[in-house]
């Protein structure tokens, strides 16, 4: 066989490229683009586990085409407003972040934070899937903040577990939480008659009780039950006083060099994977409980009556925090 040298080949592929339709150059040119996506949760976390089923999805619809990498556990961020800005500067192409992270780009979402706004799960999710939802995930993408809102996830909701038991709000009375670093969060406390506690990480909750410089805390199960908390603060109240939703949020500018094709096909699959999540978030929280059960954890459901006690509570917290949110905390409200 012949031998040619490698200017001839070269002279060669190009006659080749150059006789190609231009849909054949299109393809000649394309070469599957490898995108990363930030997670901060551990590997095995309802959110981890619906970032892995998006980044299949995503590879199996572009056909090879966009491959995104998922890295979990902080390892491309050490945390969501470090990830948020690797998203704005184009660094990162998407993110997993709690709703409150975003909140700083479209103010309404601080609307469907309000504690003891859901009737329960169901409700939320209605709103969120609904009008309200889809409108504010909408409002990121055109906020100007270079972020693009693909849906939400499931975090379940915020429980107080404390020492002693709480069947109303008189049993509040007192009682020294640790909340997060959040004014409605310690106004909250102070409407039920208890004191808000911030400053805390999660590491040093059971040390600070068996000080006793609190008296429990308030977080989801899995978050209970992980760091072991129910060995302290026996006892879970089913209070569910705030669902603040996780959303998974892209980049414009990477978005931008994309094929618009395939950020549809983004967009789809990452509404897609929304059910997934949910369904594997039940999944932990139900594990979470039957473990903390197993390890002397009482579980308190509170009655109808003393859920509206609660509810009723908040009325300062409402009128100080949510003057200009009403029109869409009515709305929340009114959803059958």
């Amino acid at each position: 066989m012949k031998k040619i040298n490698i200017f001839t080949a070269i002279a060669l592929g190009i006659v080749l490229f150059a006789s190609c339709t231009q849909k054949e150059r299109a393809s000649i040119k394309k070469h599957p683009v490898t995108l990363r996506l930030s997670e901060n949760h551990v590997s095995g976390y309802p959110t981890s586990l619906a970032d892995e089923e998006f980044a299949r999805l995503v590879k199996e619809r572009t056909e090879g085409r966009i491959k995104i990498e998922v890295r979990e556990g902080g390892a491309l961020a050490q945390n969501e407003g470090d990830a948020i800005e690797g998203l704005k500067s184009g660094d990162l192409a998407f993110t997993r972040v709690s709703a409150s992270s975003v909140a700083a780009f479209v103010s309404q979402i601080n609307a469907i934070q309000f504690p003891y706004l859901y009737r329960n799960s169901e409700h939320m999710w209605k709103v969120l899937n609904g009008d309200i939802g889809q409108k504010i995930l909408a409002g990121i993408e055109t906020s100007g903040s270079g972020l693009v809102g693909l849906c939400y996830y499931d975090a379940g909701s915020r429980n107080f577990y404390v020492t002693r038991p709480i069947h109303s709000v008189a049993d509040m009375e007192g009682l020294r939480i640790r909340v997060m670093n959040s004014q409605i969060m310690l106004d909250m406390c102070e409407a039920l008659g208890a004191k808000g506690v911030t400053g805390l990480t999660m590491t040093e909750i059971r040390g600070a009780i068996e000080r006793d410089q609190i008296d429990g805390a308030e977080n989801n199960f899995p978050s209970y039950q992980s760091n072991g908390d129910y060995s302290i603060a026996p006892y879970f109240v089913k209070d569910q006083h705030t669902r603040v939703p996780e959303i998974l949020i892209a980049s414009k500018k990477v978005l931008d060099r994309l094929d618009a094709a395939d950020v549809e096909i983004i967009k789809q699959v990452a509404k897609e994977t929304q059910d997934y999540e949910i369904q594997k978030w039940k999944e932990r929280e139900q594990l979470s409980e039957k473990i903390s059960r197993e390890n002397g954890c009482q579980v308190i459901e509170l009655t109808n009556q003393a859920y509206a006690e609660f509810q009723k509570a908040m009325e300062p917290v409402y009128k100080k925090h949510g003057g200009k949110y009403m029109d869409i905390i009515e709305a929340i409200r009114a959803v059958n």
